[in-house]
């Protein structure tokens, strides 16, 4: 079951409190302490390619975008 499964159960248990309460209970996802599933892209959500040196925390494909802005150069 993925993440956005377990919203959408959720959501569709707004009317049944008590199954709710069980729902949470049981079957809630666990929070990640490692891997990928830890950082994000802090501008698109993205989980892969994640960039974290200078505390960025930008996935590259948002890093790409906005690089020359932040004040990062292209050498080649």
């Amino acid at each position: 079951m993925t993440a956005s499964d377990w919203r959408k159960i959720l959501k569709q248990l707004e009317t049944k409190p008590e199954i709710k309460r069980k729902f949470l209970k049981h079957c809630k996802p666990k929070e990640r302490k490692i891997g990928i599933a830890v950082r994000k892209c802090e501008r698109c959500g993205r989980y892969g390619a994640h960039i974290s040196s200078y505390g960025l925390n930008l996935c590259r494909h948002c890093f790409r975008e906005i690089a020359v802005d932040i004040g990062f150069k292209k050498y080649s």
